[in-house]
């Protein structure tokens, strides 16, 4: 359970700092808005070093599921724009696939 709360945790800080490059620099925003866009990307990459699993490459892999679900929730919640079906049936695909990858038994 810890896992998947850095998880979520990590993609929000990653969307977080991406969206902010983002409004920089397609919104008009402020170059300001890029000092706390480093900050959250920085955070981000710090929080997959905290899940417990051995291998980087897997972290990464599981965390690009969870990425995808998070991503929409911050496009329901941040942009107003509700996901449709087919997106809701992509991010189940990719949060099964993530589960897969977690939860799978591993030899040695």
């Amino acid at each position: 359970m810890q896992n998947l709360v850095v998880f979520f945790a990590a993609a929000f800080f990653e969307i977080a700092g991406c969206f902010a490059v983002w409004g920089w620099w397609r919104l008009d925003k402020s170059a300001l808005w890029l000092i706390p866009g480093a900050l959250c990307l920085g955070l981000f990459a710090w929080l997959l070093t905290l899940v417990n699993v051995d291998q980087a490459g897997r972290a990464y892999a599981i965390y690009g599921g969870i990425y995808i679900v998070a991503s929409l929730a911050w496009l329901w919640a941040v942009e107003s724009t509700r996901p449709d079906r087919w997106d809701m049936l992509g991010s189940a695909i990719c949060l099964i696939g993530a589960a897969v990858i977690l939860y799978g038994p591993r030899s040695g």
